[in-house]
């Protein structure tokens, strides 16, 4: 138990050490053509929450991959009619909908559909 506390503890250091670097100006804009943080409240705990994560553009839309989405939680809070998401790329915050789905060998994706405002 206390490997998978200092994992987790480790895990988060990183997580915010990424997004520390994802807001500054020289480095960000390098990072934010493929990652991005992304802000939600959880469906459960009405906590907010903010993680780096990897994103593809598609369209208008972006989709983040999820990997070993098993050990995951995070990508819950979007499943069956979505949820609302902050997205910030490149030190911008655009407001939208994200939408989980599962394909049939478990890998798991959320895309995001961003509002008219941004």
């Amino acid at each position: 138990m206390e490997a998978k506390k200092a994992a987790g503890a480790a895990l988060h250091g990183f997580n915010t050490g990424l997004g520390f670097l994802l807001d500054t100006p020289l480095v960000g804009p390098l990072l934010s053509k493929g990652l991005a943080t992304i802000t939600y409240v959880g469906r459960r705990s009405g906590k907010t929450f903010s993680t780096p994560v990897g994103y593809r553009r598609v369209g208008d839309d972006i989709v983040i991959g999820v990997a070993m989405p098993d050990k995951k939680n995070w990508w819950r809070n979007f499943l069956d009619d979505g949820a609302p998401i902050t997205v910030r790329i490149n030190g911008i915050d655009r407001r939208g909908h994200a939408v989980t789905t599962r394909d049939d060998r478990g890998g798991v994706s959320v895309r995001v559909r961003f509002s008219a405002q941004g």
